[in-house]
């Protein structure tokens, strides 16, 4: 029987005693109110949600309920701050271990807070939008790329704090670090201040046509912070290093204003002084009168009996239409092409195709060699009778 009580009295002893001197009846309710919390975690969120979108509603913008969309996650982790307060609370903790969990409950709270800037940009991005007048999409992009991170670097540094971890000493560190590594990465920090460069002279953007000189050439999908994904028009895409593009020749094509159409006209030599001009002026006439094409006030038109040629008289056609797009540019050349083989046709004149006219003097020998026809072989006449 006393054996019965001493085991007894160490179980009692071990239970009161527990773990840090916290009994272990104390450290299981600590524990469920704890997991209470995190299974309230999600009613929480979705009640807390509700009401925020209940009050998102009755307002006339759709930024609110953007907001309340972005604030759910960083929401979710309020209860398992507040289950980590009770549970320490009602452990009564002391010394150490006292600080150790004030530092984990400081610790979320901050990241409670930084996440939720985070969270905010993007449904906020709206108030940078006019800088787009001034500055390109794209650098407006990593602005609010930067501004992500920064949170991201205060919500880290503040963490660090709360450990008592001095974050002075770790950025001088890190700057030798970083010397070391900007030595090994030079075309990494070439590219970047290339994407840069692109961006502030603003050369091309997202959606436009650009062709690089032996290169690619196709629609800009995004300028990243190494390279710029660009697709080909069979939509495969290529990456292309920054530096290259901001060295390299580019060619914007979405930027220019009219597009060219510059034929040479080959007619044939037995055309008149007179059906060439009429051919010339008509052309001429109907580039003028055409809305399609640009007027010569605003850019350069051209329609002159250009050269001779070896197989004909070349009559140059230098114009540009007032349409950009490459289907309506391509119907634009087709009309030309036929009003252009009617008025040749009309004149009474036509195309030239590369000839050569060969011409003999004289032949060996003073004339031709006469012809003589072989006689007939008797097995040829005896077939020509059987038939």
């Amino acid at each position: 029987m006393d054996s019965l009580q001493r085991y007894w009295a160490t179980v009692v002893e071990v239970w009161n005693t527990g773990v840090f001197g916290i009994d272990l009846g104390r450290i299981l309710v600590a524990a469920g109110i704890l997991l209470l919390c995190l299974f309230l975690r999600h009613v929480f969120v979705r009640v807390v949600s509700a009401r925020l979108q209940a009050w998102a509603a009755r307002s006339k913008s759709e930024i609110d309920e953007t907001l309340v969309v972005a604030l759910e996650q960083p929401l979710g982790l309020i209860p398992v701050t507040f289950g980590l307060y009770l549970a320490a609370e009602f452990l009564e903790l002391d010394g150490d271990l006292e600080a150790f969990v004030d530092n984990i409950l400081e610790s979320l709270i901050i990241i409670v807070i930084f996440w939720g800037f985070y969270r905010l940009v993007d449904p906020l991005s709206f108030l940078l939008r006019n800088l787009e007048r001034l500055f390109s999409p794209e650098l407006v992009g990593w602005l609010l790329k930067a501004i992500k991170a920064t949170f991201l670097f205060l919500g880290a540094v503040a963490v660090l704090e709360t450990w008592g971890i001095e974050v002075a000493p770790i950025l001088a560190g890190l700057g030798i670090f970083g010397i070391a590594v900007a030595l090994g990465a030079q075309d990494l920090f070439k590219n970047l201040i290339a994407g840069l460069l692109i961006i502030a002279e603003q050369r091309f953007s997202a959606g436009e046509w650009i062709k690089v000189d032996g290169v690619v050439e196709g629609t800009v999908e995004k300028i990243g912070f190494r390279s710029t994904r660009i697709n080909r028009f069979d939509q495969a895409p290529v990456h292309v290093p920054n530096a290259e593009l901001s060295d390299g020749v580019v060619t914007n094509f979405s930027r220019m204003t009219h597009r060219r159409i510059y034929w040479m006209i080959g007619v044939e030599y037995r055309t008149t002084v007179a059906q060439l001009r009429r051919i010339r002026d008509e052309i001429e006439a109907y580039v003028l009168a055409e809305s399609a094409f640009a007027d010569p006030s605003e850019i350069s038109t051209f329609v002159r009996i250009d050269r001779f040629s070896e197989s004909s008289i070349d009559i140059m056609l230098y114009c540009f239409t007032t349409t950009t797009n490459w289907g309506e540019w391509l119907k634009i050349k087709e009309a030309l092409a036929y009003k252009i083989k009617d008025i040749v046709e009309g004149a009474g004149s036509g195309f030239a195709f590369p000839s050569r006219a060969l011409y003999v003097e004289a032949l060996p020998g003073g004339g031709p060699e006469p012809f003589v026809p072989p006689e007939d072989r008797p097995a040829d006449a005896a077939s020509r009778k059987s038939a």
